[in-house]
C-alpha cells in the first residue's frame, strides 16, 4: 500500500463543509491501495483575523508565511476547500494565499474539465444539447499573464492617477503549457486542440501563443488544431459547445472562460479544478471552482460534488486511476438519480456518493 502526504486546507465558509466530505470519499475510494497522512493548515480569513488583520490594516494579518509554504511543499498533494470572506479586503487572500501557492509551487497548469451530466439542468437550449454530449477541458496557463502582479499606480487616489497591469508571457511558460495541452489532447478520443487568444489586437502575446502552437503541433500529428478569438469563444460556448475538446489559453482568458463553462454545465457546484506542477517537483493542488459562499456557510446547504470531483482529479494525478474512476462513477450514479443538489444537504449528497463506492 502506497502512503501519500496530503496537505488539507479547508479555508473559509463552505470550504470547511465540503472538504471533509471530499476527503472521506477519497479515503474510501483508495482504502485498499493507498493511505493518506494528512497535515491540516488553518489558512484563510479566520487565520488572518486571528493574527491581527483588520479591514483598515490588512497588512497586520498573517496570510501565508514562507515557512508555512515550505511545510506545504513537503506534501505529495494539496486538497483546498475555498478562500474568501467579505471581512477581508479584496486581493489580500487571493494574492497572499491562492496566488502565492500557485506561483510558489509553480502550478503552471490550471486544469478545469467541463461536462454536462445527464439529468442536470443547463441554461443551454434543448436544440443545442440535442447535438451531442458537451465534454471539454480548459488548460489555462497559471503562473504568467496579468496575474503576475507586474504594474502599479502613481498619483494614487488623485484625479491624475495612472494604473498599469502588465501581462507577462514567456516563450518558456507558453511552450510548457501548450505542450501539456497537446499531450492531454492526444489522450482524448477527439484529439482536438483549440487555441484561444486575441492576437489581432494583443499582437505581442497573442502571436507568441500562436507561433508556439504551430511549433509544437508537428510533434502531435494525430491532434487537429484550430484558433478562436476569446470573444468568439464566449459565443460558441453557449451556441456550439460541442465543438470544443481541449482549449488552451492564457491566465486571464482561462479564468473567465472556465466560469462561463461552469455556468453552462449546470453551475459551479459541479466544477472541479487542478492547479498542477506537471514537472512533479512540487505538490499539485486540487479545489472546487466555487468560492466560500459566506451567505450559506454553516447551514449544510453547499453542494460538495465539485470538491469530490476535485478529489477524483487528485487521485488520478497520483496515479490512482481506479480510485478516481470509482469516485466519478459514484457521482454519475448520484446525478442520474437525483439531478441537482436542490432539496438535499451537503451531508446527504456526500452520504449518497459514499454509499455508491
Amino acid at each position: 500500500m502506497q502512503t501519500y502526504k496530503l496537505a488539507v486546507i479547508p479555508g473559509d465558509g463552505i470550504g470547511r463543509e465540503v472538504t471533509p466530505v471530499a476527503l472521506k470519499i477519497l479515503k474510501k475510494a483508495t482504502n485498499s491501495v493507498a493511505e493518506f497522512v494528512e497535515e491540516h493548515f488553518e489558512l484563510g480569513a479566520e487565520h488572518w483575523a486571528a493574527t491581527g488583520g483588520t479591514f483598515e490594516h490588512p497588512e497586520s494579518g498573517e496570510v501565508l508565511t514562507d515557512e508555512t509554504l515550505e511545510a506545504i511543499r513537503k506534501n505529495d498533494a494539496i486538497l483546498l476547500g475555498a478562500v474568501g470572506d467579505p471581512s477581508v479586503p479584496s486581493g489580500v487572500l487571493e494574492r497572499g494565499l491562492l496566488l502565492k501557492l500557485r506561483f510558489g509551487l509553480d502550478h503552471y497548469i490550471n486544469l478545469r474539465p467541463s461536462k454536462i451530466y445527464p439529468n442536470v439542468d443547463s441554461p443551454l437550449s434543448d436544440k443545442i444539447l440535442g447535438r451531442g454530449p458537451v465534454d471539454f477541458i480548459v488548460v489555462r496557463e497559471g503562473t504568467e499573464g496579468l496575474y503576475c502582479g507586474a504594474g502599479g499606480s502613481v498619483r494614487t487616489g488623485s484625479e491624475n492617477e495612472v494604473a498599469t497591469e502588465v501581462s507577462i508571457n514567456t516563450a518558456y511558460g507558453v511552450e510548457r503549457t501548450v505542450r501539456y495541452a497537446f499531450e492531454l489532447a492526444n489522450t482524448r478520443e477527439r484529439k482536438k486542440l483549440t487555441l484561444v487568444h486575441k492576437h489581432n489586437v494583443l499582437v505581442n502575446a497573442g502571436h507568441l501563443w500562436r507561433r508556439t502552437v504551430e511549433k509544437v503541433a508537428p510533434e502531435f500529428p494525430d491532434v487537429s488544431t484550430d484558433y478562436l478569438h476569446v470573444d468568439a469563444t464566449t459565443i460558441f460556448l453557449v451556441t456550439d459547445p460541442q465543438r470544443f475538446d481541449v482549449i488552451v489559453t492564457d491566465n486571464l482568458f482561462g479564468d473567465i472562460l472556465t466560469d462561463e463553462a461552469g455556468a453552462i454545465s449546470g453551475g459551479i457546484g459541479l466544477a472541479a479544478s487542478g492547479n498542477i506542477d506537471a514537472s512533479r517537483r512540487n505538490p499539485s493542488m486540487f479545489e472546487p471552482v466555487h468560492g466560500s459562499a459566506p451567505d450559506i456557510a454553516g447551514q449544510n446547504l453547499a453542494d460538495p460534488r465539485a470538491a469530490i470531483l476535485s478529489a477524483a482529479m487528485l487521485a488520478e494525478h497520483l496515479g490512482l486511476n481506479d480510485a478516481g474512476a470509482k469516485i466519478r462513477e459514484a457521482i454519475d450514479a448520484d446525478i442520474l438519480e437525483f439531478g441537482t443538489a436542490k432539496g438535499r444537504s451537503t451531508t446527504q449528497i456526500g452520504d449518497s456518493i459514499l454509499s455508491r463506492i
